[in-house]
């Protein structure tokens, strides 16, 4: 059985071991040990990452109690090697799991939600909640968090005797019996857990929560601690800074700054839509009327919603199809053709051959794209009789 070296120090990141067996797996090894620092996957934390002599370990698994090292090559059995753990990685992963016990551990206490799940990524961590919590609770949550923190309290994890753990109150998402390890931060929680932690609060650095949303009846928030949280605020910074720039407004004036852009945006957008309206009529007015078929082209003006009135309208003064294009011979054409005499999904085949299109509709109007030329479109609506 191998020794479990992260139950008994957490901050241990590099060690001796024996390898006590090695055995191939997919395209890689699975190498066992007689002791180990590395922790397995587990408890919604990934495994540690790391080496192991001059092999690279990838991924680490418990399985019936034994610990497999998934190795890119492999180790020769009873030969002892040094091991190292990613530490960067390893330590990020505490401060993060020791502050979820302290998020999770003051939310029970103030609000008796228990959490329902659990998961580290690499960009976050994700939390599960059995009852719904508003923004400012959470806030509240995350300003007692932090002064958890502050106060730099003990983290002690153990495994208590079993009639010790019979009468100890401790949150847990699973029936436990036996081998259970109960990881405690005085006045703040009482949780089975079997990852590593920091020893004592302050290790954890900042707790900040980024996001919640209601879920599964519950709320599910995301969060990050430590040197991840301290990324995470330089990047945030680092795009206020850079929008705070394009608007030429102060850093702490950039949402009234984006508020004002979006009236703007607004107001051109409905003048876009007068504008476009007025430009419709006036190209329809101004086209002769015909027994025969309409062919407009709009350069790029009109968008869809425009260039779909203005077939409408061309529709009343003509007696066959009446077709309008925008773009160009460079980009190609979007075209709108209707009618209220031909039945355009009858003849939509033919008549996207004849201006190089691909399209359809329904039998009173076609849609789609055109490769020919202005000209040759022109040309072939000029004398398309259906």
């Amino acid at each position: 059985m191998t020794e479990k070296l992260y139950d008994l120090d957490s901050s241990i990141c590099s060690f001796d071991a024996r390898v006590t067996g090695c055995a191939p797996a997919g395209k890689g090894w699975t190498v066992t040990l007689d002791r180990t620092a590395f922790f397995p996957e587990g408890g919604g934390q990934q495994a540690d990452t790391g080496s192991i002599g001059g092999a690279r370990v990838t991924d680490v698994q418990e399985t019936d109690g034994e610990i497999l090292h998934y190795t890119d090559r492999p180790l020769p059995e009873g030969e002892r090697f040094s091991c190292a753990l990613d530490r960067e990685q390893r330590r990020r992963r505490m401060q993060n799991h020791s502050g979820e016990h302290v998020i999770s551990g003051l939310i029970h206490s103030l609000y008796g939600w228990e959490n329902v799940g659990f998961h580290m990524g690499e960009s976050c961590m994700t939390m599960d909640y059995s009852g719904e919590l508003s923004w400012e609770e959470l806030m509240r949550v995350e300003t007692l968090a932090n002064e958890a923190v502050r106060d730099d309290l003990p983290i002690r994890a153990w495994y208590p005797a079993p009639e010790e753990l019979a009468q100890m109150v401790y949150r847990s998402k699973l029936e436990l019996t036996e081998n259970v390890r109960i990881v405690e931060i005085p006045g703040i929680d009482r949780c089975a857990c079997c990852a590593p932690h920091v020893k004592r609060t302050g290790e954890i650095g900042t707790v900040k929560i980024l996001t919640a949303e209601r879920h599964r009846g519950g709320t599910r928030i995301t969060a990050l601690c430590g040197m991840d949280a301290a990324e995470d605020y330089r990047r945030r910074q680092d795009s206020v800074a850079a929008i705070s720039a394009l608007l030429s407004a102060k850093r702490d004036e950039v949402a009234p700054a984006v508020e004002r852009l979006l009236a703007e945006r607004d107001a051109l957008k409905e003048r876009t839509v007068r504008l476009s309206e007025a430009l419709v009529k006036q190209r329809a007015e101004s086209t002769p009327c015909t027994q025969g078929n309409l062919c407009v082209f709009d350069g790029e003006l009109l968008n869809e919603a425009a260039l779909r009135e203005l077939v409408n309208l061309l529709m009343e003064r003509c007696g066959g199809m009446a077709a309008a294009f925008s773009g160009s011979d460079e980009t190609g054409y979007r075209y709108i053709i209707g009618s209220r005499s031909v039945d355009l999904r009858a003849h939509a085949k033919e008549i996207n051959a004849g201006i190089g299109g691909k399209g359809g509709g329904s039998s009173a109007m076609i849609q789609g794209r055109a490769a020919c030329s202005a000209s040759a479109i022109k040309k072939y609506l000029e004398t398309a009789i259906f």
